[in-house]
């Protein structure tokens, strides 16, 4: 009776492995984020919970996706070669079966709790993830996850638009803090997860250019996304408590993308480590200039 009590909490783990629970929250605090400043006040509860349980669900669907696509290229990874499906302990069909459950069940929990636009964003995220950047552009060239990196940048406007029903370009501005994040942030990581990706024959840029050219774009996209985080300011969005938090997390994003560049010993990780705590922390920034900074004062500060 234990045994299968062992083995029926295995099984457990190994389906909350299938959807990415990190990766997912990540997600999920950026949707909130886009829901909280889609509004003046607070978001209403229902799509606050619930918004955020259908866009969870169907990015827990693409991750078991990406779960069944790169299950051979897992058993050649260190990071990925205990994952349930590469080592069989769920098979591909239950693995599609369990992908379709959420997907139907986060389509249904969006289009009653929030809107058809909502709903048809997140299936077009899940299939940019699932399909075009796993099934193809991740093995098709170094730049996959420049071009992939949109679906992953979506959560903040499925957050604003389970609100509004509406695409603001505030929320588009927010789309592409992420997209010029994601380049930098994933970078870090292959540059240290380089073997790895070339043993499984993955064109990572660090694979197929090099660990020095691609710290360098590091740097450089790094700059870019300094550039475009101080768009919100510009038009008016936040006001100089974001500015001053915009400024203060690029400098260490870029400190930390020198780093690389210079070959310090353990930089990948770290600055892998720092541009997560970077986009939490810039979201979070964002928040408390909206709501410790009303509109009204933005425009009287600014010109």
């Amino acid at each position: 009776m234990s045994e299968a009590v062992a083995q029926g909490r295995a099984l457990w783990r190994d389906y909350l492995e299938l959807c990415k629970p990190n990766v997912v929250a990540l997600m999920i605090l950026t949707s909130v984020i886009g829901m909280l400043l889609a509004v003046p006040g607070m978001v209403p509860w229902q799509i606050l919970i619930f918004g955020n349980l259908g866009i969870a669900l169907c990015a827990a669907s693409a991750a078991t996706v990406n779960h069944m696509v790169d299950r051979h290229i897992d058993l050649k990874m260190a990071r990925t070669i205990n994952r349930p499906v590469a080592q069989g302990r769920i098979s591909n069909l239950q693995a599609l079966a369990f992908a379709c459950l959420l997907a139907a069940a986060g389509m249904v929990v969006l289009k009653v709790f929030t809107n058809d636009l909502t709903m048809w964003l997140t299936v077009a995220a899940l299939i940019g993830y699932a399909f075009i950047y796993t099934g193809f552009l991740k093995r098709a060239t170094p730049q996959n996850i420049v071009i992939g990196g949109l679906a992953g940048a979506v959560p903040p406007l499925l957050g604003w638009t389970a609100v509004t029903n509406h695409i603001h370009h505030n929320a588009l501005l927010l789309v592409l803090v992420i997209f010029a994040w994601t380049p930098p942030h994933f970078w870090a990581l292959a540059i240290h997860r380089r073997d790895d990706y070339a043993n499984a024959e993955i064109p990572m840029m660090p694979v197929t250019h090099g660990i020095k050219l691609t710290a360098l774009h590091v740097i450089l996209y790094t700059l870019i996304l300094i550039a475009i985080t101080l768009l919100p300011f510009a038009t008016h969005m936040f006001g100089w408590l974001y500015l001053v938090g915009a400024l203060v997390l690029g400098a260490g994003f870029l400190y930390w993308s020198i780093q690389l560049y210079r070959n310090k010993p353990k930089a990948g990780m770290e600055t892998f480590k720092y541009s997560i705590i970077y986009l939490m922390a810039l979201f979070v920034v964002m928040l408390l200039d909206h709501y410790l900074l009303p509109k009204a004062q933005v425009l009287t500060i600014l010109p």
